[in-house]
């Protein structure tokens, strides 16, 4: 387990990374050669639970990725509350990659759920690397279009879905991406609270409290924000595809 320093992202932490490149999208396909010249480049950092790895409206300068802990991507309605776009997990590529790539700002805040550890690669570095390498390019190509493809999706969720189907289909996305088989169902690794599943699937807290109890009474779900167990997935997916 890494040890993570005690410090604000803002006084240190910045260290080559450990060259764990085989979990990473858009960086695994690389040859021996550049994955030799992007640990050069590569340099991590690590923050403590609240603290922002950037913020909305922040210049693109690096591209970010997970490699230890989660994130939450949010945004800010004009009345300053916030909404919780996604989480990331290990090997994400986050938050505005397509801003990144298009020279912009930040159009969400990044934001730690807890110790993370996030590997920084300079836009220019990694743009150079897809000048040379075609098939990387084309990753990149396929990488950004499931990216617009989920957004669809979630925006066709948000217009058409019931709150239920949308709480559903998050638990199911969680439990894909980071659950843990145990006996008596699939644990989620991360921590998420009532609040931040209702920011995720644009629903009220008090809408995600009482579908949540209304899963547990149904045994489908068990557990805290800090364990929670999905019992029952097959009912869960049959609702989010519903």
């Amino acid at each position: 387990m890494l040890k993570r320093p005690n410090k604000s992202p803002s006084n240190g932490s910045s260290s080559p990374a450990d060259g764990r490149l085989d979990h990473i999208p858009l960086l695994n396909i690389l040859s021996g050669k550049e994955r030799e010249r992007i640990l050069h480049d590569l340099t991590e950092s690590h923050y403590g639970k609240n603290e922002f790895i950037f913020r909305e409206g922040d210049l693109t300068e690096y591209f970010h990725i997970v490699k230890e802990g989660t994130v939450k991507c949010t945004t800010s309605s004009p009345g300053g509350k916030e909404c919780a776009l996604k989480m990331l997990l290990p090997g994400d590529l986050f938050c505005c990659d397509a801003a990144a790539f298009a020279e912009d700002r930040h159009p969400g805040s990044a934001q730690a759920m807890g110790d993370v550890s996030i590997l920084r690669l300079k836009k220019k570095t990694y743009i150079d690397l897809l000048r040379r390498n075609p098939e990387a390019a084309i990753e990149v190509i396929k990488y950004l279009g499931n990216r617009l493809r989920e957004a669809q999706e979630k925006a066709k969720m948000f217009a058409l879905g019931r709150a239920d189907k949308r709480l559903a289909a998050l638990l199911v996305d969680l439990a894909d991406r980071s659950g843990v088989q145990e006996p008596h169902g699939i644990r989620l690794s991360v921590r998420v609270t009532r609040e931040d599943m209702a920011n995720m699937v644009g629903i009220t807290t008090e809408t995600a409290i009482r579908i949540m109890s209304r899963f547990r009474q149904d045994q489908l779900v068990a557990g805290t924000a800090n364990r929670l167990v999905i019992r029952n997935i097959i009912p869960l997916k049959a609702l989010a595809l519903s």
